[in-house]
């Protein structure tokens, strides 16, 4: 198997075991999927593809500042659904403004010098 379908195939058992656990266990699906597990897997492939520390620490400081704004998501979603609002009206609001503050955080960030 070529070394894209290892990353691919173990990327997407990650996906497929947290939503399994999802269904037996939400809260520790949701502690399992709020391990940075995903980034760690990306620094390990950039790792293993470029042996480049500078540009690890740049992805992992940059990672920092883009889980700021695809935090509110995790509050307005249950917020939205408990309010009677229909999953996937919450799901694409809790999307428009995940990206309305992703483009809040790009147009900040220069302004801040912020590591992007």
């Amino acid at each position: 198997m070529s070394y894209f379908m290892v990353k691919w195939v173990l990327s997407g058992l990650l996906v497929a075991a947290i939503s399994e656990i999802a269904r037996r266990s939400p809260g520790f699906a949701a502690l399992v999927a709020s391990l940075p597990l995903v980034s760690i897997l990306g620094m390990i492939w950039l790792w293993r593809d470029t042996s480049d520390t500078a540009r690890i620490a740049s992805h992992a400081e940059a990672t920092f500042w883009y889980v700021l704004p695809s935090m509110p998501m995790f509050l307005l979603l249950p917020w939205w659904l408990r309010s009677g609002m229909s999953f996937w009206s919450s799901l694409g609001l809790g999307c428009l403004v995940t990206i309305l503050l992703y483009f809040l955080l790009l147009w900040l960030a220069p302004r801040f010098n912020l590591p992007l």
